[in-house]
């Protein structure tokens, strides 16, 4: 592993998204996201994504300078079009909006189609409790997971994220695929080389695998057998259904081909806590429950409340983000190809 303090990254991850005419403001934001999910060690929403972005706006498969567009409004609910456009650049405007019509209604969502991948979905939620709201997010993505019991990939990993504000130390929140194991993780243990576990994927033929190259050829595994199966096809239906997005096996995934229009569909509900018995109400229940939650361990032993490894993760590598070898080489890469300032070595 190799360490970089923050600013650098995300002005090196700024560079190289100005440099195929994504605005300033818009590449800080997406570069912003893609360090932050760093420094919680979800490094398969990271900076491991930032050379796939660059390939599919020069392909033609995200558009550089997008411009979002209301398509309708009705009371508490409200539906985006992303332009085509990168998912961060839509998802900043989406809880704007959905933190608005919270603070006017108590409650919101906000759908959002003709878009691409928004990062970590928690760092769209910190925005939201962050203001005192709970919020749950769920996205389609390209068919990489099959049904329960199947063989053909069908579904996506279907992200669902959900958090709610605590006056503890970070809110209470989950943020995880509906496949066992999240795409991009899988993508990562190829490229260094590692074993995926078993039970994430089988191969084409609908054997199990622990080869990360042949779950890609073939298909990963929903969570939790039917039960993960069955709240991946809900969030699914939601995301697309909703929207005019496609399905997961409607869409060419940007990884398989960059030029691609994938047409994800979003969907985003925001809570205004105030709306019900009031936020330091609500704050202080969501920390009761983190402690209740950690003291629920043997003598000696420790468990952790949603949300607990990811900031003991920020916590460990503070300000000095570690990142694979594989992962600054391919960095390194994009930067020669695109005529900017690398990251060269260890800082």
């Amino acid at each position: 592993m190799r360490r970089f303090p923050v600013p650098e990254l995300v002005a090196f991850a700024g560079r190289a998204l100005t440099a195929v005419d994504v605005p300033a403001d818009d590449a800080e934001l997406v570069g912003d996201s893609l360090v932050a999910a760093d420094r919680r060690g979800i490094g398969s929403h990271g900076l491991l994504r930032l050379p796939l972005y660059v390939r599919t706006i020069r392909a033609g498969g995200v558009t550089a300078r997008a411009r979002p567009r209301w398509l309708r409004e009705h009371g508490a609910t409200a539906l985006l079009d992303a332009d085509g456009g990168l998912g961060q650049v839509a998802m900043a405007v989406a809880v704007d909006r959905a933190a608005a019509l919270a603070g006017t209604h108590g409650a919101a969502v906000v759908a959002v189609q003709g878009s691409s991948h928004y990062g970590a979905g928690g760092y769209w939620t910190d925005r939201l409790t962050d203001r005192g709201m709970a919020g749950l997010l769920t996205s389609t993505t390209g068919a990489s997971v099959t049904p329960f019991g199947g063989a053909r990939p069908v579904l996506g990993t279907n992200p669902l994220t959900v958090a709610v504000p605590s006056s503890g130390d970070g809110p209470l929140a989950v943020d995880m695929a509906t496949s066992t194991g999240a795409y991009g993780k899988v993508v990562a243990a190829r490229d260094e080389g590692r074993e995926i576990p078993q039970g994430w994927a089988v191969a084409a033929d609908g054997s199990p695998t622990t080869d990360p190259a042949a779950a890609l050829g073939g298909a990963l595994l929903p969570f939790g057998g039917p039960k993960g199966s069955g709240l991946s096809v809900l969030l699914e239906v939601l995301a697309a259904g909703l929207t005019g997005a496609n399905y997961a096996d409607q869409t060419v995934d940007m990884w398989i081909d960059p030029g691609s229009r994938m047409n994800a569909g979003h969907l985003l509900l925001a809570v205004d806590t105030a709306a019900f018995t009031g936020r330091a109400h609500t704050e202080a229940r969501a920390a009761d429950m983190q402690e209740r939650v950690r003291s629920a361990g043997p003598p000696g032993g420790a468990v952790h409340a949603p949300g607990d490894p990811e900031r003991a993760h920020q916590r460990r590598t503070g300000d000095r983000v570690p990142l694979a070898a594989p992962t600054v080489d391919q960095l390194d890469r994009m930067a020669a190809e695109l005529g900017i300032e690398g990251l060269g070595g260890d800082t």
